[in-house]
């Protein structure tokens, strides 16, 4: 094609015998969806400015946040490319329906970008699990990964501060009273002497 200088190899090719993983499925626009429908369709592809097809041997996994089912009904998604990526649907609740989780997830979050960031560890305390699992998280665990990464960035001596007022939660919260103690307390990744 026009300018090109060197062979690229596209997603599909280098794929190829492995697994694909296609996410915001529901973003793309007509064209790409009869082009994509045709590659899992007849397992095959051609790559820019090629007459030859070249056969393929991939998993597709592709995720969206949107219900293509509605958009299929909208005509905005086509339903054979539908029926073709709903082999075995997993459904994910939101962040917001699963809040048990927010611990262990906020904990993993904080190690790896403490880790990536070259800083020391910061605490997760009680005040701010509750905090977490306080908001509503529009943004599911991309959300809760970014608010991870800013508190980190922004902390001082490894004291996380959440402000999620700007993004539609409540205040900020630096403390809270242990000592009353609260039956329903979520199991957390850090021990009592911890909090």
């Amino acid at each position: 094609f026009t300018g090109a200088s060197q062979r690229r190899v596209g997603r599909f090719e280098q794929a190829h015998g492995g697994t694909l993983f296609l996410d915001e499925i529901g973003e793309i626009d007509a064209q790409t969806q009869v082009k994509l429908l045709r590659a899992l369709s007849e397992r095959t592809i051609e790559r820019v400015g090629s007459n030859s097809s070249i056969k393929i041997d991939v998993r597709v996994i592709a995720a969206t946040n949107r219900r293509l089912a509605e958009m299929v009904e909208e005509g905005t998604f086509r339903e054979d490319l539908y029926f073709r990526l709903n082999v075995f649907p997993v459904e994910v609740v939101p962040l917001r329906s699963r809040i048990s989780d927010i611990p262990l997830l906020a904990a993993h979050f904080i190690s790896l970008v403490c880790k990536r960031l070259n800083r020391s560890e910061a605490r997760l305390t009680l005040a701010n699990v509750k905090q977490l699992q306080g908001y509503h998280w529009p943004g599911n665990i991309r959300e809760l990964q970014n608010v991870i990464e800013r508190a980190i960035i922004i902390s001082k001596d490894g004291r996380l501060r959440f402000d999620l007022a700007g993004a539609g939660g409540g205040a900020e919260i630096d403390t809270i009273d242990l000592a009353a103690g609260d039956d329903d307390a979520p199991a957390l990744p850090f021990t009592e002497k911890e909090r």
